[in-house]
């Protein structure tokens, strides 16, 4: 597990956030304790599939309020 802050939006994000990565197999503990644990945050989940657009859209997961991303910056692949 990784993390780095992003004080501004970055890439299709429209906001400022703290990137976490993490390996899948981390995926049935880690996303229950941030769905319990997240209090106000959002959280906004993706696989890395190697195709970024709908990595980020149809494969996409939100805890919390949703925002707009910007899917034209993303290419389909990767």
């Amino acid at each position: 597990v990784y993390g780095r802050w992003h004080d501004v939006p970055v890439g299709p994000h429209p906001s400022a956030m703290f990137q976490v990565a993490f390996a899948p197999d981390l995926f049935a503990t880690l996303v229950p304790w941030l769905a319990l644990n997240r209090g106000p945050l959002t959280i906004f989940l993706h696989p890395e599939t190697g195709f970024p657009r709908d990595d980020h859209s149809k494969h996409a997961i939100w805890m919390g309020r949703q925002q707009a991303i910007k899917l034209d910056q993303l290419p389909e692949r990767g």
